[in-house]
This record gives C-alpha cells, sequence and structure tokens, in this order.
C-alpha cells in the first residue's frame, strides 16, 4: 500500500474511533438515565423527560452531566500533562493538585464548621457545601503555584518538575493528616467522606462552571495541538519548527492543573481517569494530538460516567462513590494497558 493510502487508512481509523466513541456516549447515557432505584424502560425515557419526571431533572440528568464533563476534562488535562511533562504516568496530580485540594477542604471542614453530616435518604451530605468547594479550590491552586513558580524561576526540567509536584503532594498529606489528628470523630469522618469523589454532589450552577472551564480549555488545547506533536520529538525539534517548548509547557501544565482544580473542588478526588483515557486512546489510534484531544476526552466521558452508572446500581439503592468504582477498575486497567502496549511496542 502507498504512503498516501496507509495514511487515509490510519485518519479514517481515528475518525472512526471518534464516531463510535459518541454512539457509545450516547447509549452509555441512555442506560445511566434508566437505570436506578426507580427504573425507567427506553421506551418511556423520551416522554419522562419532556414530562418533567423530577427524578429524571433533578437527580439523574445533573449526575449524568456531570459526569461526562468532568470525566471529559479529566481525559484531556491528562493527555496534555503526559505531553509537557514527557513521561506516560504524569497527570495534572501529579503536581499536588489531589492533595492541595484534600487540605483545603479538611481546613474547611474543621476550622469553618463544615464538617456537621447529616442524612438525606441514603446518602451522607456535608453542610456549608459551598465553603468547602472554595477552600479545596485554593488549595489546589497554592500546589500549582508553588511547583509551576518553581519552574519558571528555576527553570526545572520536566523531571524536576515531576519531584517538586511529589515534594507538595507529601507536604498537603501532612497537613491533612495533622489537621485529621486534632479533629473530632464527625470532623475526620467528614474528610475521607470528602475525598471520595462523587459526581452527585455536583447542581446545576457548579456544572456550567465545570462545563466554561471545559470548553475553554478545550479550546486552547485544540489550538495548541501542532506545538505538542512538536514537543513529542523533542525540545530542539520544537524549537526548529519555530515553538517555545517551556512556554508551552508552563502553559500546558497551568490551564491543565486549573481545569483539574475546578472539577476536583466540586467533586472530590477521582483517580485512573486521567492516566487511563490517554493510554487507552493511544493504543488504538496513535499519538497525534490532532486526535488524541477530543478522543480523550470522549474516553474520559465514557469511563465517568460508567463507572458511575455501576456504583449507583451494583449494591442499589446504596450508591458507591464514583470515586471507589474508578479506582477498583481504573487500577487493573491500568496495568492491562500498559503490559499490553509495552508487548505491541516489542
Amino acid at each position: 500500500m502507498s504512503v498516501a493510502g496507509e495514511y487515509k487508512r490510519l485518519i479514517f481509523k481515528r475518525f472512526s474511533f471518534s464516531l463510535s466513541l459518541i454512539f457509545l456516549l450516547i447509549l452509555l447515557t441512555l442506560i445511566s438515565l434508566g437505570l436506578g432505584s426507580y427504573r425507567i424502560s427506553v421506551s418511556e425515557l423520551l416522554f419522562e423527560i419532556f414530562n418533567g419526571n423530577p427524578i429524571l431533572w433533578n437527580v439523574r440528568i445533573p449526575r449524568i452531566v456531570s459526569a461526562i464533563v468532568v470525566g471529559a476534562s479529566l481525559g484531556v488535562t491528562g493527555a496534555v500533562t503526559q505531553c509537557v511533562l514527557r513521561n506516560p504516568l504524569a497527570t495534572p496530580f501529579t503536581i499536588g493538585v489531589a492533595q492541595g485540594a484534600a487540605f483545603g477542604a479538611a481546613v474547611a471542614i474543621v476550622f469553618l464548621g463544615a464538617g456537621q453530616m447529616h442524612r438525606v435518604g441514603e446518602s451522607l451530605t456535608i453542610f456549608n457545601p459551598y465553603i468547602v468547594p472554595i477552600f479545596a479550590f485554593a488549595g489546589s491552586l497554592i500546589s500549582v503555584f508553588v511547583v509551576l513558580t518553581l519552574a519558571k524561576l528555576r527553570d526545572l526540567s520536566p523531571e524536576a518538575i515531576i519531584l517538586a509536584g511529589v515534594a507538595m503532594s507529601a507536604l498537603f498529606q501532612a497537613g491533612v493528616m495533622l489537621i485529621q489528628y486534632f479533629a473530632t470523630d464527625v470532623q475526620v469522618a467528614s474528610i475521607v467522606f470528602w475525598t471520595f469523589g462523587d459526581v452527585g454532589r455536583t447542581k446545576w450552577i457548579e456544572i456550567e462552571v465545570i462545563t466554561l472551564a471545559f470548553i475553554f480549555c478545550f479550546v486552547y488545547f485544540f489550538y495548541r495541538r501542532w506545538d505538542y506533536n512538536s514537543l513529542l520529538t523533542g525540545d530542539e525539534t520544537a524549537i526548529s519548527l519555530g515553538v517555545n517548548p517551556k512556554k508551552v509547557r508552563l502553559e500546558g501544565m497551568l490551564i491543565s492543573a486549573l481545569l483539574t482544580a475546578i472539577c476536583v473542588s466540586f467533586t472530590g478526588i477521582i483517580g485512573f481517569v486521567c492516566l487511563v483515557a490517554p493510554h487507552f486512546v493511544r493504543l488504538i489510534i496513535g499519538g497525534d494530538y490532532r486526535f488524541l484531544i477530543p478522543t480523550s476526552s470522549l474516553v474520559g466521558a465514557c469511563l465517568l460516567l460508567a463507572a458511575d452508572t455501576i456504583g449507583r446500581n451494583v449494591i442499589s439503592p446504596i450508591i458507591i462513590p464514583v470515586g471507589i468504582i474508578t479506582s477498583i477498575v481504573g487500577a487493573p486497567m491500568f496495568i492491562y494497558l500498559l503490559l499490553r502496549g509495552k508487548h505491541v511496542r516489542g
């Protein structure tokens, strides 16, 4: 087959994969809408939606939209971070975003009285819910600011940036443990409960904030797609192509961390989506960022929506937070992808 024919075949494969993900996302949305303690058949869904069914509009639809947007955000930020840090295991969590958010949430819960808990049906809710996301976001920003400032002032290499992130993560983890040591049992339980990632916490106003942030960041990432492709060939080659690697790297890290911080501050810590989604896409269609950016978003959305649907139904009516499901399913899936990727390269 000629080079042109091979290229057309590859492009067709990538577009077909993207379309398949869109259809899969639609299918998962329909399944998630119908499943739950109150089952709704597919034939009744449209009628119930247009009839204003409160279970759908107040519970399931916000939860589904949140899972899609947060999953897409985590998928794309993982892809970009792995590129700019030149590390396939890197994510925005690598520079301490999650740990900083947990520290901020712990401060709000213990020192600002957001740790009083009550039961609503089968779920556990934290009072003063808007104080916790604000402080979680601030904690994430502290970690991001410190790491990126060091990277800018000391001209750190990608490897050194990762080590700085590990140090910040350890510092914030120690801070959380110190706060828990002096907190009451209820406050400790509140902190632990917050760290369980749960897309069911978000209301429409939070979903709008996350969606707007995702759209802005996605447009920026897609605009930089050729710059990210150039970074894959090395900084010297990127410079010869007119790309400023340091600027692209710092901006990519900053925007990825900010988007992840916004998601984490509203939903808690949701692991492995950042890691699994980009690796899965690379295994299927390669590492071209023209396609990796949108398809990583789609895979992330499908993964998180599927995980949340499983968590809502596996022992219904009890809901397992989606962060637990992604960790249980994501860890072996990631190991499998690593092993298969190594076998393919060999």
